[in-house]
């Protein structure tokens, strides 16, 4: 209660709570329910005076101040929780904790000679088909590089093409061509350039 109002004017709490009201202000006050499934009605309380009262029922409860009716507010109350059963919860149900991976027992430990022996071991005894799957896939490139070689050799040996060496001979006519004019028109001057007699 203060500044001749409720604060908050509107508060939810759950079936069981207490609300205590304190008066900050100079007027007395006090508080009596309106409405809602129980009738309540609270001492006139001075300033710095208190009351509880501890809401059983779920249900909304408007109020008022009945020395200043303008203080108005209302408090709603919520079932309260249902609790969690926890006594069914058998220790089962609960997810397995993770296992640590078991170390290799001592029989599956390898000494530093038996390593070394286990590749020749593993080659004579070991007839599953991923070796050979391993074996046809590494052969197919070996037989794909003598066919790469082999047209490497076949483009190295093709003789050049008639209509390429028939063109480079053409140009290279044209250019003798070209350089005999030019070395003869700079040997004869034209006749335009001729000194003329009187």
């Amino acid at each position: 209660m203060s500044g001749y109002a409720f604060s908050p004017r509107v508060l939810t709490i759950n079936a069981g709570d207490t609300v205590t009201w304190t008066n900050q202000d100079q007027a007395p006050h006090d508080v009596k329910t309106t409405s809602g499934p129980a009738s309540i009605h609270s001492p006139m309380l001075d300033k710095g005076g208190t009351w509880s009262h501890t809401f059983a029922t779920a249900e909304t409860y408007g109020y008022v101040c009945t020395v200043h009716p303008n203080m108005t507010a209302q408090l709603v109350v919520e079932p309260a929780a249902a609790p969690t059963n926890t006594a069914h919860q058998h220790p089962t149900s609960a997810a397995p904790a993770t296992r640590p991976a078991p170390a290799k027992p001592p029989s599956m430990r390898m000494s530093p000679t038996a390593k070394a022996a286990a590749p020749a071991a593993s080659k004579k005894d070991d007839q599953s088909p991923s070796p050979t799957a391993t074996t046809s896939t590494s052969a197919a490139p070996r037989a794909a590089q003598p066919a790469l070689d082999t047209r490497n050799a076949a483009s190295a040996t093709r003789p050049l093409n008639p209509l390429l060496l028939l063109t480079g001979v053409i140009a290279g006519v044209a250019v003798l061509c070209l350089l005999l004019v030019g070395s003869r028109s700079a040997a004869f001057p034209s006749r335009n350039d001729e000194p003329t007699t009187d």
